[in-house]
């Protein structure tokens, strides 16, 4: 089936009707100009999406008819869980964008020694939420059914240290082994440091906590550019790529 792909954060199943929220009728009636019937399809981040179609059309409100089961995405075969100081600008936002196309789980935001964006209170609170949509929006137009999990920032020393995935890197020319000397995992962890890098002593810290090293050829690539190319060789190597 046809249809611009909509967000819908409530339970779904075929032959059941429900109301779209104030967002998805603002783009679905205002930017795409759908009208009472016309086709659209449903997800709410539970690997599943769903044929429906309008109805109940009005000024600012609508609601969809959901009729069948279209597709349930396959479970990953490999789970990435990417640690990402945060940049500046929209940097984060294209970092969050591009890594939820390439399939990431997880992503936790990170503060380090050089890290130049400080964030509390409400207007971490607001960020957060934006990061959300962010890649919400990113699930709605690459056709993924997963939503990846956007943590809370916390300090990357804590979450290195806690962090229980099977293989673990990041971006530091350190204990660098070629990926097809590891045994293929079902699970990693990437931590990409900030602009201006990490410092030795986070360096060691990284290094204590069970990061191995990873180099991506020899260019110096931005933090944005470096976790994307990192995900998708990773994808490559032990994904679905």
């Amino acid at each position: 089936m046809s249809g611009p792909r909509v967000y819908c954060d409530q339970p779904l199943s075929p032959e059941q009707q429900i109301e779209l929220d104030d967002i998805a009728v603002g783009h679905l009636l205002r930017v795409l100009r759908l009208k009472d019937g016309d086709g659209i399809r449903l997800f709410n981040g539970d690997g599943h999406e769903y044929a429906a179609r309008l109805c109940q059309v009005a000024k600012k409100s609508a609601a969809a008819e959901v009729f069948s089961l279209l597709r349930t995405d396959p479970t990953p075969t490999l789970t990435m869980h990417l640690g990402q100081v945060i940049s500046k600008g929209d940097r984060m936002d294209f970092t969050i964008q591009k890594a939820t196309e390439l399939g990431i789980s997880e992503i936790t935001p990170l503060w380090s020694e050089r890290c130049e964006v400080r964030l509390k209170g409400e207007r971490l609170e607001k960020k957060l939420q934006h990061w959300r949509r962010v890649a919400i929006a990113a699930c709605e137009q690459s056709g993924r059914n997963r939503i990846p999990e956007i943590h809370a920032p916390r300090h990357f020393a804590d979450w290195c240290q806690q962090t229980p995935e099977q293989l673990k890197f990041t971006l530091h020319p350190h204990k660098q082994k070629a990926l097809q000397d590891y045994p293929a995992p079902v699970s990693l962890a990437l931590l990409v440091g900030p602009e201006g890098g990490f410092s030795e002593t986070e360096v060691a810290q990284t290094m204590a906590a069970g990061f191995a090293g990873l180099t991506l050829g020899p260019r110096v690539l931005r933090t944005e550019t470096a976790a994307l190319a990192a995900l998708s060789v990773f994808q490559f190597q032990w994904g679905d790529f």
